[in-house]
């Protein structure tokens, strides 16, 4: 019976913990630019997370986040149509963003800086994501250049009529955290 019962817990101690799921009814993904000088938003309906993360060792955190960019929305289904082409998103060849965390830094009570691989068109930069996290829900903002992933290139590049500066905010809601 001893053996027995210490082989289930060396089986217990091996096996990872068990990663927090993404609750995507109950969360947001969404951006604001500037076009004209008017403050505009967006959001993508469709995005998925997967998060293995511990507040006490947060620096042994994985974070990875995909966004289908086939999913945005302006509110206006023309504009969203006009977003899937080729200057902008080009979905047919680059239907998905994707976030991939390098490392994981606490900052204070429930906030920590994550860095990591922002891919978007092909383009990769390193980017760093404050994130609050309390009672399972990891949220905060990201500013990006969207020249960076060629979002809005050719005749959209210039930047008096469609601002550089994009701010990215997100609100995730985990079950299991």
């Amino acid at each position: 019976m001893t053996k027995l019962l210490s082989a289930l817990l060396l089986a217990a101690a091996l096996v990872p913990a068990q990663a927090a799921t993404l609750q995507a009814d109950k969360s947001d993904l969404s951006f604001t630019f500037k076009q004209m000088g008017v403050a505009s938003d967006g959001k993508f309906k469709k995005f998925d997370a997967q998060l293995d993360f511990d507040p006490k060792k947060p620096e042994a955190g994985k974070i990875a986040f995909t966004v289908d960019l086939g999913s945005v929305s302006l509110g206006d289904a023309s504009f969203d149509a006009e977003l899937a082409k080729v200057p902008w998103f080009d979905t047919k060849r680059n239907g998905k963003a994707t976030f991939v965390s390098t490392g994981i830094k606490a900052t204070g009570p429930g906030k920590y800086d994550v860095a990591g691989k922002l891919t978007i068109k092909g383009a990769v930069r390193d980017v760093v994501v404050p994130i609050t996290l309390a009672g399972g829900v990891a949220q905060g903002s990201v500013p990006i250049k969207r020249l960076d992933f060629k979002i809005g290139d050719g005749e959209w590049a210039d930047t008096s009529v469609v601002a550089n500066d994009v701010v990215v905010k997100f609100k995730l809601s985990f079950a299991g955290l």
